[in-house]
């Protein structure tokens, strides 16, 4: 059974067979100094003082926007002070280092949001979103069809993630059925689904252990480069525009320091407009700054993937949704709160899911969301124009997985 944030604690969820990169192992690949899990943060307790904040984050293009406010030293023009942004190497310990106090600011899956907040009723708020699209799902060289995943494992980020919600939308769109802890059936047309680590998918797939992995970039672009996978579908061509991480802060931080709230949203919206028009800039940054471990060439393919090839190759179903692309905007819209809830109570995981059964997917966006930061965020900004979002800040989800 997997823990509280995900986590098997067994390591059954591990692949059978299959050799999994440590921490170690993943630092030094990087070398990086700033992977942290969190029993080794919790030792390193608070600075003298206390008073600078601290952001957690997953090597991923999705902390682009976090990434970038503190490289460009836009936290601190707005008058907050924030340490250098700590990396974890699962969205599990991520979770637990953020509800456990560890870190204050954070990029989480949307679904997990959720899961805190009425689930394990962590007193956490999403600020914002932190970015849409820029996930995908990848398979082995040889694969021509989502069908051809039958017999095989597929790897997911975290059970309650939007690309566990859309892989199995994808799964039974092409005739398959989607098995926890069971193993999979060429025969009987079930994909068995199994965690693992963003950093783990590639070496998986590469082995052969597993048929392929959806997840967010640049690990999708990475296999590409790499020759060892092709993008099947990218996630953003079948939820237009999904938020895939919001951005969540502890509710004591809202309540007791409204004004560092404030300019923390700030910081964030700067770096989100900067990001989306300067894209190869931000991988230079997040590469030389040293804030990510992969190469700067599959950064920058992650934040300028083109449109042609991938509608030729059908990885885009509805190219005018510009899915390929990951794209940065902090508006929170109610509407996909509300679909997501939805969308979660048909998505097997494992674990419990009782607490979906009596939620009322409107009074969880009330109850979860916090948008008065980011709506001032804009005003100082210009308006919501300015990130090309509708005046009334209201839209109609568009999901489509043919």
């Amino acid at each position: 059974m997997a823990g509280p944030f995900g986590a098997d604690p067994t390591r059954r969820g591990m692949l059978r067979g299959g050799a999994v990169l440590g921490g170690g192992a993943l630092a030094m690949a990087a070398g990086l100094g700033g992977i942290a899990d969190l029993a080794g943060r919790a030792q390193l307790g608070r600075p003298p003082g206390g008073s600078a904040l601290r952001v957690g984050y997953l090597p991923i293009t999705d902390a682009t926007p976090l990434l970038i406010a503190h490289a460009q030293g836009l936290f601190e023009r707005e008058g907050v002070t924030v340490e250098r942004p700590v990396l974890f190497r699962s969205w599990a310990a991520l979770a637990e280092a953020f509800t456990s106090g560890q870190v204050d600011m954070v990029h989480l899956l949307m679904p997990l949001a959720v899961q805190l907040r009425f689930q394990l009723r962590a007193a956490v708020r999403v600020v914002a979103w932190n970015h849409t699209n820029g996930s995908a799902l990848t398979v082995a060289p040889a694969t021509r069809g989502i069908e051809e995943l039958a017999g095989t494992q597929v790897a997911i980020p975290h059970w309650w993630s939007i690309h566990n919600v859309v892989l199995q939308t994808l799964l039974r769109q092409a005739g398959l059925r989607p098995v926890v802890r069971r193993s999979p059936s060429r025969a009987a047309g079930t994909v068995e689904l199994v965690v693992l680590s963003p950093a783990d998918m590639l070496p998986a797939l590469q082995a052969g252990t597993i048929g392929g992995y959806i997840v967010a970039d640049p690990f999708n672009a990475a296999a590409e480069a790499k020759g060892v996978g092709h993008i099947q579908r990218f996630v953003g061509d079948v939820w237009r525009q999904h938020a895939c991480c919001a951005v969540l802060l502890h509710q004591d931080l809202l309540d007791s320091r409204p004004q560092q709230a404030q300019q923390l949203l700030q910081a964030l919206t700067r770096a989100q407009l900067y990001a989306r028009a300067n894209r190869p800039q931000a991988a230079q940054l997040l590469s030389g700054g040293h804030y990510l471990p992969q190469p700067v060439k599959a950064i920058t393919k992650a934040l300028t993937y083109p449109q042609a090839p991938y509608e030729q190759r059908g990885a885009l179903h509805h190219p005018q949704w510009q899915g390929q692309r990951i794209d940065f905007q902090p508006f929170p819209f109610p509407s996909y709160t509300e679909r997501l809830v939805t969308a979660m109570r048909g998505t097997l995981v494992d674990g419990d899911t009782t607490f979906l059964d009596t939620l009322d997917p409107a009074a969880v966006h009330r109850e979860l969301v916090d948008d008065r930061f980011v709506r001032r965020a804009l005003d100082r900004l210009g308006g919501p124009q300015v990130f090309g979002l509708p005046g009334p800040l209201t839209r109609t989800e568009e999901v489509s997985p043919a």
